[in-house]
């Protein structure tokens, strides 16, 4: 198995509802997503994907839509009154591990062969989104 990982750097706004913790205040991040993509065979050019594909795609993605937008769960009280700016609106609280796997689903979408998205929220912390094992039969 072969794999390669590119890093995407961009900025977003967020908070968590129903959380205790300094997260329920609106506060912003400088992240960094690091997106795996794997194969069993490389291609006539000797690669899993060029990275050239992965930044026009998948980057270009996130720096329209992710990047300096504020991500909020769609149930936000605050979406009304922020609703002239930019927003990324999710079916739950924005957190890490959910930022992850919507940068997997759209990689998926897009014909890339992800495998895990690992999003770094601070230089300390992460999560990563990988789908489910399917079961062996």
């Amino acid at each position: 198995m072969y794999s390669v990982t590119k890093v995407i750097h961009f900025c977003y706004g967020h908070r968590l509802l129903h959380y205790r913790g300094k997260c329920r205040y609106l506060h912003g991040h400088n992240g960094k997503a690091e997106i795996e993509l794997s194969a069993q065979r490389l291609d006539a050019r000797g690669m899993v994907r060029d990275f050239e594909d992965v930044s026009r795609t998948i980057q270009r993605w996130i720096d329209d839509v992710l990047d300096h937008a504020m991500l909020l769960n769609r149930k936000d009280p605050l979406v009304p009154m922020l609703k002239r700016e930019r927003l990324f609106l999710m079916d739950g609280n924005p957190t890490a591990e959910r930022i992850a796997q919507v940068i997997f689903a759209y990689g998926v979408q897009t014909g890339f062969p992800v495998t895990a998205v690992r999003l770094w929220e601070t230089p300390h912390s992460h999560a990563t989104y990988r789908p489910p094992v399917r079961a062996r039969r």
